[in-house]
């Protein structure tokens, strides 16, 4: 079969794309605005793809067209689509009804931690010898894709609540039928689809009711929203850690989240443990990887083996991923763009450095936040940033100066990224910690950086 994706270099579809192929189809794709990794991962695996919506790339006729949730009427491969009466379907939707079905599907969902956790728990399936199948919105370091079939009963898959397609405005967990579903957090995310919170409660409440009594749902005790989610109507098993009375609890070993002992309490007397210890830095790293050994141990892998796996965890492709280190100098590469994300990654890494000098690269990426919807919050969450640069497209509909003057730190805005990477050149010196944080390619600024530290 001949499947067109559209929007083919989103890390979703891309990662449908890979699975596609690896079903023995032929596929072929387009999309604007192409960056890596997922447009490296394309051509690795020998997937074409036009950088443009051409109507003539629907010719020869393909059977099947998946549309990606970016695409809306106006497009003109989705006006072709359309007038050439083709067949059609949300990339989701195909998800569930040709990968996912007869599987066991562990669904990782929320606002923050999704990709991270998914790759933690494909960490634990692979050391268990259970030839996972997984999608994930990111690249887990060791395994160099973000999408396997796998031999396997278990596929996981990073389940997020945006739409999706024009046609199809369910939030595209629904279309998974879950077996094991984690919930890291609730929080306002994608303005672009959802006036309000209480529109993204709504969708997981949708979710929670089609699932059955003999699923597990994951979540932290301490999440008032997804509290309130559970009281609203829940009629699967539920298993929460760390609060009070929860038999799920972890316990810091070092202060900077390097190491942590989990304890599962399972009866009178009865509990078992384990020790992570690791390079990621985070408390959200520790309550990510809380959500893997829980959803992992539900199928009967073991707190000690899990805990043995995430010790050996690399990590994902930009989420703060170390790209260049040199006399004392890192540059770090992440994929944070909400202000909860921002200022717990930059909280992880003040734990981790001390007193070194952290330098914060930003560039509102997200509908969110090119909108400001986050205003006084975005500003506090830089508050362990030693200095701030603002990078500021032609999209931002806000005033970083104004914004920043909220906030005791020192910060620059830029508005010409040649600007900007000369002032980043100039401020990689020794002792400091450089973090690029942006959801979007950042006009390829990363190896324009590379290239000049390394010469």
């Amino acid at each position: 079969m001949h499947i067109h994706i559209l929007g083919i270099c989103g890390t979703f579809m891309g990662s449908l794309a890979q699975l596609a192929k690896q079903q023995g189809h032929h596929v072929t794709g387009s999309d604007a605005g192409v960056y890596p990794p997922m447009s490296d991962q394309l051509k690795k695996v020998g997937i074409s793809f036009f950088d443009s919506f051409k109507p003539d790339q629907l010719v020869p006729r393909p059977d099947l067209v998946i549309v990606g949730n970016a695409l809306s009427r106006g497009n003109p491969c989705v006006e072709a689509m359309l007038d050439r009466n083709l067949d059609y379907v949300s990339g989701p939707e195909w998800l569930g009804s040709n990968i996912l079905a007869n599987r066991h599907v562990i669904a990782v969902s929320g606002t923050h931690g999704k990709t991270t956790t998914a790759s933690m728990l494909v960490a634990i399936w692979c050391r268990a010898v259970l030839e996972p199948g997984y999608l994930i919105g990111g690249v887990p370091i060791k395994n160099e894709t973000s999408a396997v079939m796998g031999g396997g009963q278990y596929f996981v898959v990073e389940a997020d609540e945006y739409d999706c397609a024009f046609f199809d405005k369910r939030s595209k967990f629904i279309h998974y039928r879950s077996n094991t579903l984690v919930i890291n957090n609730i929080e306002f995310d994608h303005a672009d689809i959802f006036p309000d919170l209480a529109a993204i409660e709504t969708q997981f409440h949708h979710l929670l009711r089609t699932l059955p009594g003999n699923v597990d749902i994951i979540y932290p005790d301490n999440d008032e929203v997804i509290q309130s989610l559970i009281d609203r109507g829940c009629w699967s098993r539920t298993h929460s850690y760390s609060g009070e009375g929860c038999n799920w609890q972890y316990q810091l070993i070092k202060e900077n989240m390097s190491s942590f002992e989990v304890r599962h309490s399972y009866g009178p007397n009865s509990i078992s443990s384990g020790c992570v210890n690791w390079d990621q830095f985070g408390l959200h790293n520790v309550r990510n990887a809380m959500s893997a050994i829980i959803a992992a141990h539900q199928v009967g892998v073991s707190v000690e083996d899990s805990c043995a796996a995430l010790s050996d965890f690399s990590g994902v492709m930009r989420r703060m991923q170390i790209i260049f280190q040199k006399n004392k100098f890192t540059l770090y590469d992440d994929f944070a763009h909400h202000p909860t994300a921002i200022a717990t990654t930059l909280g992880g890494l003040r734990a981790r450095v001390g007193g070194a000098k952290i330098i914060t690269v930003i560039e509102p990426g997200s509908a969110t936040m090119r909108r400001g919807v986050h205003g006084k919050t975005l500003a506090s969450s830089l508050q362990d940033s030693d200095q701030v640069f603002w990078y500021m497209n032609n999209e931002v509909l806000w005033d970083a100066t104004e914004l920043m003057s909220l906030a005791d730190i020192n910060f620059q805005v830029f508005y010409e990224l040649e600007d900007l990477i000369k002032s980043c050149i100039s401020v990689a010196t020794t002792d400091v910690h450089m973090v690029i944080m942006s959801n979007t390619g950042f006009q390829g600024l990363q190896k324009r950086l590379l290239t000049q530290l390394s010469s």
